[in-house]
């Protein structure tokens, strides 16, 4: 089997409100997740925006594959819901 299906991964940063909104969410919620802090790893910050393409954070990459950038309570609660994460 490959990784943990539940476990998907967040970059951001601690000063970026949207980043600890989406944090205190998944953690409200019990998933399980990576973060990957922009500030203590920057390299990582080229790695996120590989993924979308974008400098804009938080970057959430979901077990699938996909991701979201700067996404609403809503658009995480709907995509974890749709990987039956939640």
């Amino acid at each position: 089997m490959t990784s943990s299906p539940s476990t998907l991964t967040v970059f951001g940063a601690d000063w970026c409100r949207d980043c600890v909104r989406t944090k205190t969410q998944l953690d409200g919620l019990g998933v399980v997740y990576d973060y990957v802090d922009l500030v203590s790893d920057p390299a990582a910050a080229d790695v996120a925006r590989e993924i979308s393409g974008r400098t804009s954070i938080p970057v959430v990459v979901y077990p699938d594959s996909s991701h979201h950038v700067e996404p609403t309570n809503a658009d995480v609660e709907s995509k974890l819901r749709e990987l039956s994460l939640i």
